[in-house]
């Protein structure tokens, strides 16, 4: 598998949907997340990621121009203990209360399915990553309609041990845009991961989409610590 840029990949995109970034600084000091919501209607375009605790939440920009929050209002990321959950809806809850359960992360998403949003039926993507004793491995997780077809759910889970240096994987929603929008096909692509969080976080906001970009969340975890660094952008300020 070739590695991508990322910044070349999201140029020629304009619509990718919600993204997640997984992986390692070049540097190998870091473990890497990142974030990104887009929308088309104004609905979606109204939020801002705010932090809440260790995690993030969306919110609305504008409270009297929200309609319907049921997709678009949940804490994409969540830390418990050692690990660090991110996904594109409430999942993140699904995910956080089964592995306070003992629940492996699959296990967890056997709950979910892709969102009731036809005739999108917008994919849910997860990750799970997993800092402890200076170590550092990952999984992430697609739920998606079977081409289209929402009486069959299609389940994929990858799961990276060791990642190496300066490599991550990008897992997107939609193929590009569209009507009706077409869900992400294939495994996650392997993308190069910067050293610096304040680089990456540029490279990625400054890459995305200008009319249909929200909010970005880029987080640097300390392998040997557990410390880390977060960035937040919002294109609502």
């Amino acid at each position: 598998m070739n590695k991508l840029a990322l910044a070349q990949e999201l140029k020629e995109n304009a619509y990718p949907g919600r993204g997640i970034v997984i992986g390692r600084s070049k540097d190998g000091k870091k473990a890497v997340t990142a974030y990104f919501i887009m929308g088309r209607s104004e609905n979606s375009r109204n939020r801002v990621f705010v932090e809440e605790g260790k995690g993030i939440r969306t919110q609305a920009f504008d409270p009297a121009k929200l309609e319907d929050p049921s997709l678009i209002i949940y804490a994409p990321v969540r830390v418990l203990g050692d690990e660090t959950i991110v996904t594109n809806g409430d999942q993140t809850d699904t995910v956080y209360e089964g592995r306070e359960k003992g629940l492996t992360f699959e296990e967890s998403l056997r709950s979910r399915e892709f969102e009731p949003d036809g005739p999108n039926y917008t994919p849910r993507i997860s990750g799970l990553m997993k800092i402890k004793d200076g170590t550092f491995h990952y999984a992430m997780s697609i739920l998606k309609s079977n081409n289209g077809n929402p009486e069959s759910c299609n389940r994929f889970t990858y799961t990276y041990e060791n990642p190496i240096a300066g490599e991550g994987r990008f897992i997107h929603t939609y193929m590009h845009d569209g009507n009706p929008l077409p869900s992400f096909e294939g495994e996650p692509k392997l993308v190069a991961i910067e050293e610096d969080i304040d680089d990456f976080t540029n490279t990625l906001w400054n890459s995305l989409n200008d009319d249909n970009k929200v909010s970005l969340f880029v987080r640097y975890i300390d392998i040997a610590t557990g410390e880390y660094e977060t960035r937040i952008v919002n294109k609502n300020k």
